[in-house]
């Protein structure tokens, strides 16, 4: 099976000549994995910034915003931005989707959770939590891209709770405790989001108290 780390003649499979295998193939050269990663994050503060600002609250979202996101965030980075992955991936012990279900599995995806789902502007608290697990669940157990899926993911449910007029989402508590985002992610794969939903409402209430501190300190 091929995962981040094989190397074939796949463009998505290769590392920049000079990094060690530690930064895939990318059209400015650079082979130093933390200066990657730095200009991975200013690219999608860039691209949110971008998107946030021209959010129509009620456009129901479809695969193909995912995947216009996924391109106009890192399409200056990879060739292969904004296309499904067609390489396989794994992380640790949890196999995500095989490459050649991926346009299935989105066109699924749209159907079954976007369409119904979104747009959120008239979804009340509760449901709106429930509409960002389920999504960001199904996403992530996709994985369509072969890079940036977690982060467009939270970009998603990001957006889907602006169409709720909620404020953009602080993932802060995620990375304090990550092995509670996994299992949720997983317990989600088995039929279970209650772990998720447990997750997004801890995240929404604190992105809520900190978008409050921030308006009374202007």
């Amino acid at each position: 099976m091929t995962n981040r780390y094989d190397i074939s003649s796949n463009p998505e499979a290769q590392y920049q000549p000079g990094s060690h295998n530690q930064v895939l193939l990318n059209k400015r050269g650079i082979t130093d994995l933390e200066e990657m990663e730095g200009i991975e994050f200013d690219e999608l503060l860039r691209f949110e910034q971008v998107l946030f600002d021209e959010l129509a609250a009620d456009n129901r979202l479809t695969a193909k915003s995912l995947r216009d996101w996924h391109r106009d965030w890192l399409g200056g980075i990879y060739e292969w931005a904004g296309e499904y992955r067609s390489v396989n991936m794994s992380r640790e012990d949890f196999v995500f989707a095989a490459a050649h279900l991926i346009p299935k599995l989105m066109a699924d995806f749209e159907r079954d959770y976007l369409s119904v789902l979104t747009p959120c502007c008239e979804m009340n608290k509760d449901e709106l939590i429930e509409a960002i697990a389920v999504c960001h669940v199904e996403f992530i157990i996709i994985h369509p891209f072969r890079e940036g899926n977690g982060r467009l993911g939270r970009v998603l449910s990001t957006v889907m709770a602006l169409q709720a007029d909620m404020p953009v989402l602080d993932f802060e508590m995620l990375e304090r405790d990550k092995d509670q985002y996994i299992q949720a992610i997983h317990a989600g794969h088995a039929g279970n989001y209650q772990p998720m939903k447990l997750l997004f409402s801890e995240i929404l209430d604190f992105s809520i108290q900190q978008a409050s501190r921030t308006e009374s300190n202007e």
